[in-house]
């Protein structure tokens, strides 16, 4: 499956637009990373800890989207967008939509 953020594939001619396919996960970080990123804070530098937790969310997040799109009989999404917002302490939601295509190679 090709995903791009463009509305249009380079190479691609796109034969039908199937529909607006998204993804969503909520993730929580644990009191361990809470602890070990609010010392990264004080001293500085990045907290791999919840990069790696974005990380995750982020994949999880595009393979749904993903999973609807074949569920339609597409080949690819266009038009990505990924978004992260904080519900609450500790809880961040990521969110990715765009639009399921049928595309054939020129």
């Amino acid at each position: 499956m090709i995903i791009s953020t463009t509305p249009s594939l380079e190479g691609y001619q796109i034969n039908q637009y199937l529909g607006i396919v998204s993804g969503e996960t909520i993730i929580g970080a644990n009191i361990f990373k809470d602890f070990f990123a609010s010392i990264t804070d004080i001293v500085g530098g990045r907290s791999s800890a919840y990069e790696q937790v974005l990380r995750e969310a982020k994949a999880t997040a595009i393979s749904e989207m993903e999973a609807q799109a074949r569920h339609f009989g597409a080949n690819a999404i266009v038009g990505i967008d990924l978004d992260y917002e904080t519900i609450r302490d500790g809880m961040l939601m990521v969110t990715v939509s765009g639009t399921a295509v049928k595309t054939t190679k020129l």
